[in-house]
């Protein structure tokens, strides 16, 4: 059973950075693809970025300010997250797919954290 932990949400003005973190659980670490996913109040769950066999893919709304990567010796993805923007507020949610490509669609990731907060003031 894999389980996912995301980490380093927080409070941060128009224009800034942040980077989030993301621990999965089992020793295949870097058979899996992971996921990137946001929900904003009031709004459904969101791409945002996904590494795998499938390559790196990013949502247009956050190509070229985000950069997603990986570290497979520490069992780690990290989403950095430059020139934020008020819309980007929302809570971000990392995601484990076992079939290793990294997809667009919640539907296929088995297992998912229990989300970190972003709110990016004006």
């Amino acid at each position: 059973q894999v389980q996912v932990r995301e980490s380093g949400g927080g409070l941060v003005k128009a224009g800034g950075s942040l980077t989030l973190s993301c621990t999965a659980s089992g020793p295949t670490f870097s058979s899996l693809g992971m996921g990137w996913f946001r929900q904003a109040s009031g709004k459904e769950r969101e791409f945002v970025a996904s590494i795998g066999w499938r390559g790196t893919n990013y949502a247009n709304s956050v190509k070229g300010r985000f950069t997603l990567s990986r570290d497979n010796d520490q069992n780690m993805v990290y989403l950095l997250m430059d020139s934020l923007k008020p819309e980007d507020t929302a809570l971000y949610y990392c995601a484990a797919d076992r079939s290793g490509g990294g997809w667009y669609a919640p539907s296929r990731y088995d297992a998912w954290g229990q989300g970190t907060q972003v709110t990016v003031s004006s």
